[in-house]
C-alpha cells in the first residue's frame, strides 16, 4: 500500500509571502518619517520614531520569541506572529482617524506592535520554510526563495510609498498635503495578506520542525555565549550593522523629499534596496570562495570611502538619474552626487549580517542558538542608530549626521580585522 505524499504548496506560498511581509512592514516604517515629519510638524528624531519603535520591540521580544516556538511550536507562534501583525498594522490605520493630538502616539503604538510580529516571525519562517521542503537542498532552496522575495520587497516598499504619495499630492513637490490616511491603500493591503495566511495556515495541517530541547536552561546557554569575546563584539556589530542598513536610506529620504519630491526620494531609496539585492546574490555566489572575514573587510572600507566622499563632495554637484512620478515618468531628475554615494553603501551592506553571523558564532558550539536569540535581540540597533542619526540631523544637518554611519562602518572594520578574531578557545563548548 502506497503512502500518499502530502503537498504543502500552499502552506510554502503562504510563509513566502510572509518571508516578504516582514520586509514589507519593516521598510514601511522609514518612509513613513516623511509623512509624520509633515502631518505632525515633527523634527527628523521624532520622524524617525515609528522605525525606532517597530525595531525596539526586538530588544523586548528577541529572548521570548525563542521560548514561545519551545513551548507552542512553530505553527501556533506563527499565527500568533500573523495575528499579533495584522493588529500592529491595524493600530496604525486607526492612527489616521484619529485627533491630530492623539495621532501621533497611536502610530508609534501600532510600528511597536507590528515590530513584535517582525521579531516572532523572523524566528519562525526560516524553520518553517525549511521543513516545508522536506530539508536538505529543497529546504535551503524554499529559504533562499523566501530571502530574495523578502529582499524583492524591500526594493519596492520605499517606491510603493513614493506612488501612493505622489498620486495623493497630485505631482507636487511641496508635500504639504500627505498625512496617514495617503498611505491606507498599502495598509489595506497589508493586513489583507496577514488575515488570508493566518487563515491558511489556520486550516492547513503541515509538519511541526523538530524543536531541540536542551538539558542546560537557557540563562545558562546565554551565559555561556556572552564568555566569548569575539561574539560579544560581534553581537555590537549586528546592532551597529542594522542601524546602518535602516540609516543610510532612511535619513536620505528626509533630506531629498523637499529638494526632489517624495516619489523620487523614495526610488533613490528603493535604489538602495536593490543593490542590496543585487550584492546578496554576488556575495552568495562567491560565499565559498571568499572568506566572511575579507568580504566584511572590504565591504566596510569601501563603505567608508563611500561615506568620506558624501561628506566631502558639494550639494551643488549634480548628476541626472532617471525618476519616477507623474511629473517625472520616463524622464531625468537632478539629485545631489552625494546621494549616488549613500546609495551605493546598499552594495556595501549587503553582505554584512552573513558575514558578521558567521565570524561571531565560530567555535560557540552548543550555544550558537543562545547566540542566535541575543542577535534577534540586537536588531534593535536598526531602531535606535536612525533615530540618533536623524538627532544629528536636526542639530548639525544630514550630511554631517553621516558620521554616525561612519562611525558604525568603522567599528566593523575594527570587528573584521580584530575584533573578530578567537581569544578564549579554552572555553568548553560541548
Amino acid at each position: 500500500m502506497k503512502t500518499e505524499k502530502k503537498s504543502y504548496v500552499l502552506p510554502i506560498i503562504m510563509m513566502i509571502a510572509l518571508f516578504g511581509m516582514i520586509a514589507f512592514v519593516t521598510n514601511l516604517a522609514a518612509p513613513m518619517g516623511q509623512v509624520l515629519k509633515v502631518q505632525f510638524g515633527a523634527s527628523n528624531f521624532q520622524g524617525l520614531l515609528g522605525n525606532a519603535a517597530n525595531f525596539i520591540a526586538y530588544a523586548v521580544m528577541g529572548i521570548p520569541a525563542g521560548i514561545l516556538v519551545q513551548r507552542l511550536g512553530y505553527k501556533k507562534t506563527a499565527l500568533i506572529a500573523i495575528a499579533t501583525g495584522f493588529l500592529g498594522v491595524f493600530v496604525q490605520f486607526l492612527s489616521g482617524h484619529m485627533s491630530q493630538n492623539a495621532a501621533f502616539s497611536i502610530y508609534l503604538l501600532g510600528a511597536f506592535v507590528a515590530g513584535f510580529s517582525m521579531c516572532l516571525l523572523n524566528t519562525v519562517v526560516n524553520p518553517m520554510l525549511n521543513t516545508l521542503g522536506g530539508s536538505g537542498n529543497k529546504g535551503n532552496q524554499l529559504i533562499q526563495v523566501g530571502g530574495s522575495f523578502n529582499s524583492l520587497m524591500a526594493t519596492l516598499t520605499p517606491a510603493l510609498v513614493g506612488i501612493v504619495l505622489g498620486v495623493a499630492i497630485k505631482g507636487e513637490t511641496t508635500n504639504i498635503s500627505i498625512s496617514i490616511k495617503d498611505v491606507f491603500p498599502l495598509l489595506y493591503i497589508a493586513m489583507g495578506i496577514f488575515a488570508l495566511v493566518f487563515l491558511v495556515m489556520l486550516v492547513v495541517k503541515i509538519p511541526e520542525p523538530h524543536i531541540s530541547h536542551g538539558k542546560e536552561p537557557l540563562k545558562q546557554l546565554i551565559t555561556g555565549a556572552l564568555k566569548y569575546k569575539h561574539f560579544v563584539l560581534g553581537a555590537i556589530a549586528i546592532f551597529v550593522y542594522v542601524g546602518i542598513e535602516v540609516g543610510t536610506p532612511g535619513i536620505m529620504i528626509l533630506w531629498l523629499s523637499p529638494e526632489i519630491g517624495t516619489e523620487s526620494a523614495m526610488s533613490l531609496a528603493s535604489a538602495y534596496w536593490l543593490l542590496m539585492l543585487l550584492g546578496r546574490i554576488l556575495g552568495a555566489s562567491v560565499g565559498n570562495k571568499i572568506s566572511s572575514q575579507l568580504m566584511l573587510s572590504v565591504m566596510s572600507a569601501v563603505g567608508l570611502v563611500l561615506i568620506i566622499l558624501t561628506l566631502l563632495f558639494p550639494t551643488s554637484n549634480m548628476v541626472s538619474i532617471p525618476a519616477v512620478g507623474e511629473v517625472y515618468l520616463f524622464g531625468e531628475n537632478l539629485v545631489p552626487i552625494n546621494a549616488i554615494f549613500i546609495v551605493l553603501v546598499g552594495l556595501c551592506t549587503s553582505i554584512m549580517w552573513g558575514s558578521i553571523f558567521n565570524l561571531a558564532v565560530e567555535g560557540l558550539g552548543k550555544y550558537t542558538a543562545a547566540a542566535s536569540g541575543i542577535f534577534m535581540v540586537m536588531v534593535c540597533g536598526g531602531g535606535i542608530l536612525p533615530a540618533i542619526q536623524g538627532y544629528v540631523a536636526d542639530k548639525a544637518g544630514y550630511l554631517i549626521s553621516y558620521l554616525v554611519i561612519f562611525v558604525g562602518l568603522a567599528y566593523l572594520l575594527f570587528y573584521a580585522l580584530t575584533g573578530s578574531r578567537i581569544r578564549n578557545k579554552e572555553i568548553q563548548t560541548q
